[in-house]
């Protein structure tokens, strides 16, 4: 029996209903945004990763159109096909939209999501294909995955939303022992294949201790679930729509603070980008620098700061390594992820980085680290590095950031041993003192890390 929790909740989220004076969202995009509630990151809006044009947009690497015949070689094809301007919940919801209209069995259900969701990524859904396929479900997350698991089952195409990935562990049990192992138990006459669970994930820096975690590291160990996390516009709706028609269950976690921060021109037509596969940023032969969501557009700072560092970090970045050549991936597909481009990169600059938000112990990082190890030890010239978060629980937004600031700033330059063991201290500031110090710290200690690396 599933028992809801006290009506208070829902009489809280009322205003989003009652308010609601939008125009229709399937017939444009193009509509007043709300306050951004799940934060902006300057940096995203500035990168020169985005695409802003429509013959950029089209030419993503990998994008496969839906209209074209699977055993024609793949094309880059320009003509025929259009972009629109989308951040990336309007590209969550385009993409939910498509596979609404192309599968009369999907349907897309979780906690308010009739209403829009709370960041607004399931906006007129329920009034486009009706509230027998977009539903709110209790505030019950392992009833939403067990739901899921059911209907997927069953030949239906599951969408469910966690509201927020903080939220995901009372589903642990059903996603990693229902739903990962369900066609094995079966012998294969069963799936839940057509199940994709979609949750917001990791820090805006105002989140507190419940809004602001990344736990895709506690899924790595479950066989048979897909984990993916996308960083663009572009990515989100060809990763998604990807996920959905996946054989396999996914774990599809988006980067909240990315939903308004990232704009850049999206195909309006059904594509979809392949799973499992890396994408080399931008390329180099000095460093592989590997990361996924939103710390890719840290990373991009900090090799750009290498290249021109400001005053507080010229003594830190000698002329002679400000030409270094650093290669950016993402990684974009956590389970399973693209062994070989990882391990040819890393053969190729002979020297790894592994940047991710969530804790250092048992992440995600040190998987890939101990797999680069194998498959390169012989070709690494520099210990594995990884710049992540810390054991401490997400503490509130603190006033008193600058001083901490400025602390660990003159502790970075006292020498190496000082500034690896503070790089806890420096990326837990995102949950600490916000994500304009988070960036700061992530930059300063990125810089730092590259030029220790290099220089060995």
């Amino acid at each position: 029996m599933i028992i809801q929790r006290s009506p208070l909740h829902s009489l809280k989220r009322l205003p989003v209903l009652v308010h609601r004076t939008h125009p229709r969202r399937w017939e444009t995009t193009a509509v007043a945004e709300p306050p951004p509630a799940g934060g902006h990151l300057t940096i995203a809006a500035t990168s020169q990763f985005l695409r802003a044009t429509r013959d950029t947009a089209l030419r993503t690497p990998g994008i496969t159109w839906a209209d074209e015949d699977d055993s024609a070689p793949a094309r880059n094809i320009i003509g025929g096909h259009e972009t629109r301007k989308m951040n990336m919940y309007q590209a969550v919801r385009d993409a939910l939209s498509i596979a609404l209209a192309k599968d009369d069995t999907a349907v897309v259900f979780g906690e308010d999501v009739a209403f829009g969701g709370v960041f607004r990524c399931t906006m007129g859904l329920a009034e486009e294909f009706g509230r027998e396929r977009i539903f709110n479900t209790p505030l019950t997350e392992q009833g939403i995955a067990g739901f899921g698991i059911g209907l997927a089952s069953m030949g239906h195409t599951a969408i469910a939303e966690i509201q927020f990935s903080d939220y995901i562990f009372p589903a642990f049990d059903q996603i990693v022992n229902e739903a990962a192992k369900y066609r094995y138990r079966a012998g294969g006459q069963f799936s839940t294949g057509r199940l994709t669970i979609r949750t917001p994930t990791m820090a805006v820096g105002h989140g507190g201790l419940y809004h602001s975690q990344s736990p895709e590291g506690f899924f790595l160990g479950a066989s048979g679930l897909k984990i993916v996390i996308p960083r663009s516009p572009i990515q989100c709706k060809g990763l998604l729509l990807a996920s959905i028609r996946d054989p396999n269950p996914v774990l599809f976690m988006e980067p909240k603070i990315l939903y308004r921060s990232a704009v850049e021109q999206v195909p309006i037509d059904d594509y979809t980008l392949p799973l499992s596969r890396a994408q080399i940023l931008s390329p180099g032969s000095d460093l592989t620098l590997l990361s996924w969501g939103t710390p890719v557009y840290h990373c991009e700072s900090a090799v750009s700061l290498l290249r021109s560092p400001p005053p507080s970090l010229e003594d830190l970045v000698p002329p002679s390594l400000r030409s270094a050549k650093v290669e950016l991936i993402d990684l974009c597909t956590i389970l399973p992820w693209d062994v070989d481009t990882v391990v040819e990169s890393v053969k190729r600059t002979r020297r790894l980085v592994i940047v991710h938000e969530a804790g250092m112990t048992g992440g995600v990082g040190a998987e890939i680290a101990a797999e680069v190890q194998k498959r390169a030890f012989l070709r690494l010239e520099a210990p594995i590095r990884r710049i992540t978060g810390c054991h401490l629980v997400y503490p509130q937004l603190c006033s008193t950031r600058n001083l901490i600031c400025q602390t660990l700033y003159a502790s970075w330059t006292e020498s190496w041993r000082l500034s690896y063991i503070s790089q806890c201290h420096a990326l837990q500031s995102r949950r600490i003192f916000g994500t304009d110090f988070f960036l700061q710290s992530t930059i300063s200690l990125a810089t730092v890390t590259l030029h220790k690396l290099i220089s060995r």
